[in-house]
């Protein structure tokens, strides 16, 4: 008895049994079908039953005790032309009566629609006397190492022995065995002791000849695959190659290594080029690169394990907040600087009252001994605005009140002051050595006046040229691509050197990247790194082509090596952290124009006032010289 499920239900991840119990002649009694229920019960309860059978006695009495037991239950002929394709449900028992005819050729439609490789679980009853027939007639089927093939042979009218069939290649004729467990109507269905042990042993020494691919990119790569030179340079093939050697080993497996310079990416024909096209082909069994998981390669491909941590993001050193904001305003906040506006008025209306009553005062009262030869402030106002400017800047005044509540006024007008001042200058200082956090998102660094450079990688331009995402897409055709403009792929030297110099942002693998920025950065230009993501995907990983037998294994001994602490020793030993930082306060950095720029702008504005009070001041010379005319 056998199924035939189509194509697209092969790719389904469902915890699904799908258990085609085959008999070749005799298995019309009822130990017939209390091994079907039996067998059923053993790998779970509520399990869904499909039945094809020639004899429709046989469906009706198989449908009632299938029934009786609460298993949901399907009857079939298997005199249908068209195979009915079920719906795939958690535990799925599809039985094929194969003592009607046709069944062979069931068989090779599955085996064509490759449903015997995992998550499918098969089990083909047969007799003791047709045993050996009915297998060599499967010695050409694709049963490899991690399918689940199980033979009932009946050995006499109440004992049935199953064992499971393999083999290690497809290519290969000879069918291993397995012994599985033991059927009798006493005893039930029982799995012989230690068949977990036994099983893994015997598929740990498989002994085949397998295809990867490795992506390189430098063809100097090749020859520095296991050791740690120009580890920055394929750093993702240095990594998965000796995490591929050490999974071979587990399961005795020889490699054939293939070399592409690309992943793969589909062209205008929609045909996969590189690495992409090996493994769709069926020309590579496994990516010996691993690669990263887009919407358009998991109908086509497998992927089975993650081993690399590192992702591709923009680097780029903070720019001193000068660069951004007006430093000059930013030592006080608005509270402090409308107190201290609020003290200077009210000091300036005061000395004014002061400096009045002075004058006032000499005007009535005759001053004895008057030999003062010092210039005295006079009772003009703005007189007093110069002098409290003077304060302000730390100039000291010119000219000073006369009597002594003006003195006073003036000494705590520069008291005070001077605290102010030093506390701004002090702060000042400290804004000059700060770097800014405004770049925060990747719309801050489009509109940011940094410039843009990208590692010079195919996977690079094919995200960076085809991103759909507004602000994406933006930072390509403004910053990375602009039309009529050299593009600004580079090598990663070029780009970390770049980085290191300021107001640039290099888009690189950080693993990768960061062995540069360790060698030739200062520690306190590792403590302004900052990092935005740009290509959203996840993690690479390990592929497989297609539905690959030994994909299930492969799994199992990636987790191995994670566990054992493998595939972290690889990337510690070719992926280098982010630098942490460890002194800001490292070194002093100079004061550069940028720094000074509102100041200047000050400056400037105060020399083109005074140049026209200047003319004005000729004007009115003349025109006063020339008795209101010119």
């Amino acid at each position: 008895m056998i199924v035939v499920l189509s194509r697209r239900y092969a790719s389904m991840r469902f915890r699904e049994l799908y258990l085609i119990l085959t008999s070749c002649a005799i298995y019309r009694t009822g130990a017939y079908f209390r091994f079907i229920l039996d067998f059923v019960e053993y790998h779970g309860d509520n399990v869904k039953v499909t039945l094809y059978d020639c004899n429709k006695n046989d469906l009706r009495e198989t449908a009632k005790s299938l029934s009786v037991q609460g298993h949901p239950n399907r009857m079939l002929t298997t005199s249908m032309r068209r195979m009915e394709n079920p719906v795939p449900s958690y535990q799925h028992f599809l039985v094929v009566q194969t003592s009607c005819s046709g069944v062979l050729p069931l068989l090779k439609k599955v085996n064509e629609a490759f449903l015997f490789a995992p998550p499918f679980h098969w089990v083909l009853l047969t007799t003791k006397e047709n045993g050996e027939n009915f297998v060599s007639s499967l010695r050409n089927f694709s049963f490899l190492v991690d399918t689940d093939i199980n033979i009932g042979e009946k050995v006499t009218e109440g004992h049935v022995t199953v064992k499971k069939l393999f083999k290690k290649h497809a290519s290969d004729t000879e069918l291993l065995e397995e012994p599985y467990g033991q059927w009798d109507e006493r005893s039930k269905f029982r799995e012989n002791i230690g068949f977990e042990v036994i099983t893994w042993k015997r598929r740990r020494s498989l002994g085949v000849r397998l295809r990867a691919c490795l992506v390189i990119t430098n063809p100097q790569s090749l020859n520095h695959l296991t050791d740690t030179r120009d580890k920055h340079i394929d750093s993702l093939s240095k990594v998965c190659y000796p995490l591929l050697k050490n999974l071979i080993s587990i399961y005795n497996i020889s490699l054939s290594i293939q070399v592409q310079r690309t992943w793969g990416y589909k062209d205008n024909q929609s045909n996969w080029s590189g690495m992409m096209g090996l493994l769709t082909r069926r020309e590579t069994d496994i990516s010996g690169t691993s690669l990263f998981m887009t919407r358009e390669r998991v109908s086509i491909i497998d992927y089975i394990a993650t081993v690399s941590p590192t992702r591709s993001k923009f680097v780029f050193r903070q720019p001193k907040l000068s660069y951004v904001s007006n430093i000059f305003t930013l030592p006080f906040d608005s509270k402090v600087w409308m107190c201290s506006g609020l003290l200077i008025v009210i000091v300036t209306v005061v000395l004014y009252v002061l400096i009045k009553w002075e004058w006032r005062k000499k005007t009535f009262v005759k001053i004895e001994d008057d030999v003062c030869t010092e210039p005295e402030l006079t009772d003009s106002f703005m007189e007093v605005v110069f002098v409290i400017f003077a304060a302000l800047c730390q100039q000291g005044a010119s000219v000073i009140p006369y009597s002594s509540p003006g003195r006073i006024a003036t000494i705590f007008l520069f008291i005070a002051v001077m605290f102010l001042y030093v506390s701004y200058s002090a702060n000042i200082v400290a804004l000059l050595q700060m770097s800014s956090s405004s770049i925060r998102t990747l719309e801050d660094l489009l509109n940011s006046r940094l410039l843009i450079g990208v590692d010079d990688l195919v996977y690079n331009r094919f995200y960076f040229s085809t991103a759909e995402e507004p602000i994406r897409k933006s930072i390509y055709e403004r910053k990375v691509a602009p039309p009529g403009k050299p593009s600004s792929y580079m090598s990663m030297t070029e780009g970390v050197r770049r980085m290191k110099e300021g107001l640039f942002a290099f888009h690189m693998e950080t693993g990768s990247g960061y062995k540069l920025v360790s060698e030739i950065f200062t520690e306190n230009e590792k403590c302004d790194l900052q990092e935005l993501s740009y290509i959203q995907v996840v993690d690479p990983y390990f592929a497989v082509s297609k539905n690959l037998s030994y994909r299930e294994m492969f799994k199992v001994g990636f987790h191995l090596l994670r566990e054992n602490g493998m595939q972290r020793r690889e990337n510690n030993r070719i992926y280098t952290k982010k630098p942490i930082c460890t002194s800001m306060a490292g070194s002093f950095i100079s004061v550069g124009i940028i720094d000074c720029y509102f100041a200047a702008v000050i400056l400037l504005g105060g020399i083109a006032a005074s140049m026209v009070m200047f003319f004005l001041e000729i004007l009115m010379h003349k025109y006063n010289l020339f008795g209101g005319g010119f």
